[in-house]
């Protein structure tokens, strides 16, 4: 239950937050989650990063089929994914969750001492 209840308000207050401020303040959101919310390292660690892979993922979705993956695919033949869209908006998932994930495991130690 509490992992549930650390991966929505990681997911929800990071998207709030997101709104206002510049993109890694899902690091201090997901570091304040794993403080509060009392669970073991390592359900903290997926905790945030599940939040913010499912979300960051979703996001670069709906943004991606908005404009029918022309830029996705641009930015995807820039980097070494042979124009794949959808290899980039898994990549731009896990980059955000690993932040947040690392974010959240620094919030669970933090809370152990």
């Amino acid at each position: 239950m509490r992992f549930l209840v650390a991966l929505l308000l990681t997911a929800l207050l990071s998207f709030i937050s997101s709104l206002y401020f510049e993109w890694w303040v899902i690091a201090i959101v997901a570091f304040i989650v794993g403080v509060m919310v009392q669970q073991k390292a390592w359900k903290a660690f997926l905790a945030g990063f599940a939040a913010i892979f499912l979300l960051w993922a979703s996001l670069a979705e709906w943004m991606d089929s908005a404009n029918e993956s022309i830029l996705s695919q641009k930015i995807a033949s820039l980097l070494p994914l042979g124009g794949n869209s959808i290899l980039l908006i898994l990549i731009t998932g896990l980059v955000g969750g690993l932040v947040a994930g690392f974010a959240a495991l620094s919030g669970s130690y933090v809370r152990k001492h």
